[in-house]
């Protein structure tokens, strides 16, 4: 069953005259975690932001084709009722945090509120999705004190508590260290676990491997491809579009150490070395 479907969608922001998204159609199902790769100028960012239809309700411009959400038409409904359905995560934890509440706690329970949550429920979420991102025990504290890594988690947190159909994670570790990082990975691994739906962005494709159903190649607002992590980390092509395999699939390429059936090379550790193994 999809939960979104992208029909022929186009988009230019205002005062330009290049399309930022060029024509694009594929469709997500319920459970599939959906990576989306491309260069700084493929038009990632901007794909999310008409997921969650600050596309075309926020940012103007001239739009095109069709996005539905959950059975919702993006373009037919206003932004607080998108939300519930779809959550955006952006790629700078500061920029989630709305400064309007004093504590972990307010925030998480701020999107809550305004959507007229009963307050026993509101504190059950708040609860469960505190704990869940493992920040519980720093519930009383301002959101500006914690580190990057604690801070996405929280922003992660505020977006779950609506429960929304799919999650949207746009480049989420790419403003922390490698402990932040490795934090919000291991979330991520939770949720996919669970079965959510989730569109992730990600420049680190060994993330984009292990977690990803399948993958969407973008380059330059166009779709040029759609499919399995081998299928795409094995094109000979990804430089050209400004994309480099996982390190494991370019050692597994120099070593010619690939699927005989399908000729397709590993993406992970864990399958170069069962392939290595066979040899």
């Amino acid at each position: 069953m999809s939960v979104i479907e992208v029909e022929n969608l186009k988009y230019r922001y205002p005062d330009t005259t290049t399309l930022v998204l060029d024509d694009l159609s594929f469709s997500v199902e319920k459970g599939e975690c959906l990576g989306i790769v491309g260069e700084n100028t493929a038009g990632k960012s901007t794909l999310c932001y008409a997921l969650a239809g600050l596309v075309p309700h926020f940012y103007k411009g001239a739009y095109g084709g069709k996005v539905t959400v959950n059975g919702l038409v993006v373009r037919e409904h206003e932004i607080a009722t998108i939300v519930e359905n779809i959550g955006l995560v952006f790629e700078n934890p500061f920029s989630q945090m709305t400064g309007a509440k004093q504590t972990v706690y307010g925030e998480v329970a701020f999107g809550l509120e305004n959507m007229g949550l009963p307050r026993k429920n509101m504190h059950t979420r708040i609860e469960k999705y505190l704990k869940l991102l493992d920040v519980y025990s720093v519930k009383d504290k301002n959101p500006f004190d914690l580190s990057g890594g604690q801070m996405q988690r929280v922003a992660i947190a505020s977006v779950l508590a609506m429960e929304p159909e799919v999650l949207i994670l746009d480049e989420p570790t790419s403003q922390l260290d490698p402990q932040g990082s490795k934090d919000v990975f291991k979330v991520i691994e939770q949720l996919t676990g669970k079965g959510m739906t989730i569109i992730l962005v990600e420049h680190k494709m060994e993330q984009i491997a292990q977690y990803a159903d399948r993958v969407l190649l973008l380059h330059e607002g166009k779709q040029i491809d759609l499919d399995t992590p081998e299928k795409i980390f094995s094109r000979l092509d990804l430089k050209e579009f400004g994309v480099r395999p996982p390190v494991v699939t370019s050692i597994a390429q120099a070593l010619t150490i690939r699927y005989p059936d399908t000729q397709l090379y590993p993406v992970t550790i864990q399958e170069f070395k069962r392939l290595e193994e066979m040899k």
